[in-house]
């Protein structure tokens, strides 16, 4: 593995969740692969899991860790060519990429959509030109576009929990005041077009999701049908694709409650975090035997773990 921004980075999916499994019941086993060797964790955007989890990773495999937030830390970066740099930004991607690049062997980036710019947001403009200016590899810690870390914890808990070789799984929609980016929906879409697995996309019409990602899914708009008979409830919330960035409604009723549960196989409750409770879940479902909200957010040590493992193995 050279770089991983996307999910087709893992060649081999099946056997990477396998491995990172393996490595969970002994994190420090590499801790040599990554001695005398550096990380630059580049925040674009704030963070809690993906933060401190990848920073944990990169210290069971023995490497250094530097953080920069560049809000509130860095030089605001111009990322188009050919511009005339009189205004705000003071540094061009070309020169920090290199740079960033001479202080480590790893660069990771976290950087949101803007919601406002569908087109800009498609091109990926930070993630795309560090990875094309940098000369070590790059990792996508959650981009515009997706969230491959996420979705690979999200695959090893499923492995983890499933009760059957084929489980039914349910992504839905929920509500939430703010405008919420898609690149959790997408990757975890994305990763379960490529499970064994009963998937099923649920959410008001109007909520539609890329067609491009989502072409190959069955997609179900009554939430209580779709929630039948399910081994795992993932819940969501994003804004309107279509109506780019917006909020079109928030509709109480999508909220995740015990009764709808009841729909389920006593289906394992997943949600990436941070959560609003009793607005996408009510307490009781996400304090229940059946929320394995915590075990998933532990497994994003060791997504992390298992990608960095392997871009150290694949750089010497």
């Amino acid at each position: 593995m050279n770089n991983f921004c996307n999910l087709s980075d893992i060649v081999d999916l099946k056997s990477t969740i396998k491995e990172a499994i393996d490595l969970k019941k002994n994190p420090l086993q590499f801790k040599v692969l990554g001695e005398g060797k550096t990380i630059c964790l580049l925040f674009f955007n704030n963070s809690l899991r993906t933060r401190l989890s990848t920073q944990k990773a990169a210290q069971n495999l023995g490497l250094n860790t530097i953080v920069m937030n560049f809000g509130s830390e860095g030089w605001e970066l111009e990322f188009e060519d050919g511009v005339i740099m009189s205004q705000n930004k003071s540094e061009h991607v070309k020169e920090a990429a290199k740079v960033i690049s001479q202080y480590c062997d790893i660069i990771a980036i976290r950087a949101f959509a803007s919601l406002t710019d569908k087109e800009k947001d498609e091109t990926e403009i930070i993630l795309t030109n560090f990875k094309k200016y940098a000369r070590v590899p790059v990792i996508n810690m959650e981009s515009s576009l997706g969230h491959p870390l996420q979705a690979l914890a999200d695959a090893i808990t499923i492995e983890e929990y499933k009760a059957v070789k084929k489980p039914k799984v349910v992504l839905s929609w929920v509500p939430h005041p703010k405008a919420l980016p898609h690149a959790v929906a997408n990757s975890f879409i994305e990763m379960m077009q490529l499970q064994d697995a009963d998937f099923v996309l649920t959410h008001p019409k109007g909520y539609e999701l890329n067609p491009e990602i989502t072409k190959n899914s069955t997609i179900e708009y009554n939430q209580e049908k779709a929630f039948e008979n399910a081994d795992f409830i993932y819940v969501k919330n994003w804004s309107s694709y279509e109506n780019y960035g917006q909020v079109l409604n928030t509709d109480a009723s999508w909220m995740i409650t015990a009764d709808k549960m009841k729909f389920t196989n006593n289906a394992k409750f997943m949600h990436c975090l941070p959560v609003r409770r009793n607005v996408i879940v009510t307490d009781e479902v996400l304090d229940s035997e059946d929320s394995i909200v915590i075990e998933q957010a532990n497994n994003r040590t060791y997504s992390a773990q298992i990608v960095l493992k392997k871009i150290l193995e694949n750089n010497g």
